[in-house]
This record gives C-alpha cells, structure tokens and sequence, in this order.
C-alpha cells in the first residue's frame, strides 16, 4: 500500500499486526509489524524513524527461523541506509545470497538492483553519466511521479528528490520535467 501512496490507509492494518504481537508476543507479527511501520514512515518522509523500526524488525527476526522474512527486512533497510553506502551493501548482499539460495530470483532481481544503486559509480563518460540512484528518480519523475510520491517509492526524502533531480537536469543541461521526459524516452527507444 506504501509503494502505492496509500499510507494512511496501511496505517491501521499496521497498528493492529503490531498490537495484536504485543499483545501475544509473537515474534513474527513484532517483526513484520516494525518492517511495515519502518515502510510507512519512509513513505512519509521520517527515513530515520523507518531505520530505527526496520533494525527492531530484525531484532525480532533474530527470534525467528525464517531466512526469507528477515531477507525481505534486510532489503528494506539497504534501501533505507543509502547514505551510509558500506552498511546500506553489507544489507543488500546479506539479502541477495538469501534470496539466491532460497530461489526466490524476483526478491533476488530486487536486491541486485538495489545494490547496483549503492555500489562505487563508474564515470565512464565523464560527468554527465547519471549514477544508478540519479537514473531511478529520472526515470520515476520523468512518468510523472511528484517529487514526493517518488520519495516514498525509494524511501528518501523528497528534499533528496528535489537535490538529486537538480543534479539530474544540471548533467544532462535541461530546464523542466518535460524535457526530462522527451530525454528519457529517447534514451528508451
């Protein structure tokens, strides 16, 4: 529901897994319940409460033989910790072998394309190659995403968005969303 803009809506379902795990003390629901309150926090802009919600998510997956479950909050905090590249990695890798060994190749494609995000950037053609991170809210932007539906989508703030964005037409010398649109569907074709 987060990745679809409709927090407030997730709001109480999440209320209620986490209540009702507090309530019975199962690991599971505590551990689900914090991933998801860490996705609503992101969507609404709060990343360093999403961080703190994910790592007690983990906490409680430490309670937990389920190597997938724990994966899936792994993934979330990579995509949360992109400022701090080495551990937001360490995250995503720890996914992404979990994912191949369990088969599950669709969360593995996820978490590849998330590391893909933070490793060092090549500059192959100088600097108006977009990195990965700045490619993504192009792309995202250029289909007519807000600024901040963007920012829920990769759980950054949407300040990040606005900065990144700016760097974006800087790179490639253009002026609006529109032109950003004529450039990334010609790149498309």
């Amino acid at each position: 529901m987060t990745a679809l803009g409709r927090a407030d809506e997730a709001e109480p379902l999440v209320e209620a897994l986490q209540r009702n795990g507090d309530r019975v003390d199962r690991a599971w629901m505590l551990a689900v319940g914090a991933r998801c309150r860490a996705m609503v926090l992101a969507a609404r802009g709060d990343v360093n409460a999403a961080v703190q919600s994910a790592r007690r998510a983990l906490a409680e997956h430490d309670r937990l033989p389920m190597p997938f479950e724990r994966a899936r909050t792994q993934l979330l905090l990579g995509q949360l910790l992109r400022r701090d590249r080495s551990e937001a990695t360490a995250m995503l890798r720890d996914a992404l072998a979990v994912f191949e060994q369990l088969g599950t190749q669709l969360w593995a494609d996820r978490a590849r394309a998330e590391l893909t995000g933070t490793s060092s950037r090549s500059r192959a053609n100088g600097r108006d190659r977009l990195t990965p991170a700045e490619q993504r809210v192009a792309e995202l932007v250029a289909s007519g995403m807000t600024n901040r539906d963007v920012a829920a989508k990769l759980y950054i703030s949407a300040k990040t968005v606005e900065a990144t964005l700016a760097r974006v037409y800087r790179k490639l010398g253009i002026r609006s969303r529109a032109e950003l649109g004529r450039h990334v569907n010609r790149i498309r074709k």
